[in-house]
């Protein structure tokens, strides 16, 4: 397949490229910015100019291609987050309004947090848009389309994909701990986030975009929830800084994130499709990775 790709130069995307091109398909990638499609080429990829918020780049781009596989995420504002969300919603109108009728795959990006605090998330499960945060509704639209002969599926991933180059969340907790000299969880530490590496998320991208039914939903869960104490810990002990119950303000906006008990399987998606996580789990990442060098 030509495979449209969204996000294409991202920590997740420039790990997708790969395994498309691996996989036999050719790759046409997003690029908002010129560094973008530089790094775009210089990989092989064909480039596709535009943004998540250019719908018209968007839809060219889904016409002109076989597929489509949609894991950008605007993250310019962490405080807007569902201003942010409402940019996912337009971007998946436009990806599926363009490959309507088309039984073409669509495969979208959302989350496995905030569904149901305390306990395991099951791919079964479906998202309930006024308790599980506005980034449901965009798994929600996305779906819709599958009565309008688009093959669409959702791949959710855990708050932490990990790996060299992450950018997200523990790179965050890193940054605050150094500043504060401490590294904090929130409350007792016993809540738990799930995990998964960028490799194996990247396996899983591909797997459903050839594979997936429509109405699918997949989690690319490597680890199924560790407590965010041990997270916590294992950034102290590399850092050589004491690790403690902080209020979760003493986080700033992560916080609120960090002590969400939101624990999720992916025993469905692997016996489903024949995934398996292969790479280190996040904390060995932690211990034996590259999230403590300095450039």
């Amino acid at each position: 397949m030509r495979v449209f790709l969204t996000g294409a130069s991202g920590f997740i995307g420039s790990a997708i490229v790969p395994e498309l091109v691996r996989a036999g398909h050719r790759v046409l990638g997003l690029a908002r910015s010129d560094a973008s499609a530089e790094k775009l080429a210089a990989a092989g990829v064909d480039v596709q100019r535009g943004s998540l918020t250019d719908l018209d780049s968007l839809r060219r781009g889904a016409a002109a291609c076989d597929g489509v596989i949609h894991c950008a995420f605007s993250h310019d504002d962490f405080n807007d987050y569902a201003g942010n969300c409402e940019k996912d919603r337009g971007a998946i109108e436009a990806l599926g309004s363009a490959l309507a009728g088309s039984e073409r795959p669509l495969v979208i990006t959302t989350g496995t947090a905030r569904f149901t605090p305390g306990r395991v998330l099951t791919e079964d499960e479906m998202p309930d848009a006024s308790t599980a945060g506005p980034r449901a509704a965009s798994e929600q639209l996305a779906f819709s389309f599958a009565s309008r002969g688009v093959r669409v599926s959702s791949l959710r991933l855990p708050p932490s994909v990990h790996g060299d180059g992450d950018h997200g969340f523990v790179p965050m907790l890193i940054d605050i701990a150094r500043r504060t000299g401490r590294s904090g969880y929130v409350g007792d530490g016993e809540n738990r986030w799930p995990a998964v590496h960028r490799l194996d998320a990247a396996r899983l991208f591909v797997l459903a975009l050839e594979k997936a039914p429509a109405g699918a939903r997949l989690h690319a869960v490597g680890d199924e929830g560790i407590p965010t104490r041990d997270i916590a810990g294992a950034i102290g002990r590399k850092l050589g800084l004491p690790v403690a119950s902080v209020a979760k303000e003493q986080l700033g906006w992560l916080g609120g994130f960090f002590a969400l008990d939101t624990p999720a399987s992916s025993a469905l998606t692997q016996a489903r499709f024949g995934w398996r996580p292969e790479q280190a789990g996040l904390l060995a990442d932690l211990e034996h990775g590259t999230y403590f060098a300095r450039a």
